[in-house]
């Protein structure tokens, strides 16, 4: 049973890094939370670190960009993993071919097929009209509020092709402000489902954690798992990657889950008990919010 906590400084001093989800947990994809900064920021002031660990498909500077317009100071993290990055470098190394169909909006997502400084011989990538190319390249949907089934005809061509779909944001949904949306998690599912291949490169699959690692290293920090604690609002993924790498995960239950668990400042201990085991996850710790 996971324990509710009211907030995160009643357990920060157990672990020396924080892997912290971005939506839904510091911002709502329009602004900041005040609450969740002032406490990203009480614990890095005590000496922890944190990494921001994201299904953003955007790279590092992009995300960066993009929480100093929410009005996330530079001082409530230390470093950001995104899963764009580790998506875009099995893109750069040839997951998916030399031609690729590109699915999101170019305006948002042109940073994904930005070189990586990393790769010392990537493959150079073309973006095609789905009938000439080897892969599906999926930043997300064309448009987030269709229906995902206005794709059926293009994943049933790609499948007969042998095309793997790679999947830059295993996010389903997310709420931009109070409006529900897609991500690309939802049409990776969607062509799996209809036989189709998908790579995922986020939360909850190993090698954003991979690179989260990587980045605390960078930072010359050399921190065991047992002293990390995963922080974030989504079962699927921010918990059950925590579960996998055998991490500690803080749920924030106001997140995705906000109506199943009755989350206003707490949750219902009840309903959220109901929802993790029917999510069939385990968190040691849940909050309404973090703060």
């Amino acid at each position: 049973m996971t324990q509710i906590i009211t907030s995160l400084a009643e357990i920060s001093d157990r672990y020396d890094a924080l892997f912290v989800d971005l939506w839904g947990c510091v911002h709502n994809g329009v602004t900041a939370y005040p609450e969740a900064v002032a406490a990203l920021q009480a614990y890095r002031q005590r000496g922890g670190t944190v990494v921001l660990v994201t299904n953003s498909p955007k790279p590092r500077a992009g995300v960066m960009e993009q929480l100093g317009d929410f009005g996330v100071p530079a001082d409530a993290y230390d470093t950001i993993a995104t899963s764009g990055d580790s998506a875009r470098a099995a893109m750069l190394q040839g997951a998916v071919g030399e031609k690729v169909y590109f699915m999101g909006e170019w305006a948002r997502d042109e940073g994904f097929f930005e070189p990586l400084e990393i790769l010392e011989s990537p493959t150079q990538i073309t973006r095609v009209p789905l009938a000439e190319a080897e892969g599906i390249v999926c930043c997300g949907p064309f448009d987030t509020m269709a229906d995902l089934d206005v794709n059926r005809a293009d994943f049933l061509y790609a499948k007969t092709k042998g095309m793997k779909l790679l999947c830059a944001n295993p996010d389903i949904v997310v709420d931009r402000g109070e409006v529900r949306e897609w991500c690309a998690g939802a049409l990776a599912r969607l062509y799996t489902e209809m036989g189709g291949e998908s790579l995922y490169f986020g939360k909850p699959h190993p090698p954003i954690y991979d690179l989260a690692r990587r980045r605390l290293a960078a930072l010359g920090k050399s921190i065991p798992d047992a002293a990390i604690l995963a922080i974030g609002d989504g079962a699927q993924t921010d918990v059950l990657g925590a579960m996998g790498e055998d991490i500690d995960s803080l749920f924030i239950s106001g997140g995705l889950a906000a109506a199943e668990t009755k989350t206003i400042h707490s949750p219902d201990s009840g309903l959220l008990n109901d929802y993790i085991k029917r999510e069939k996850v385990s968190p040691q710790f849940t909050i309404g919010q973090l703060r």
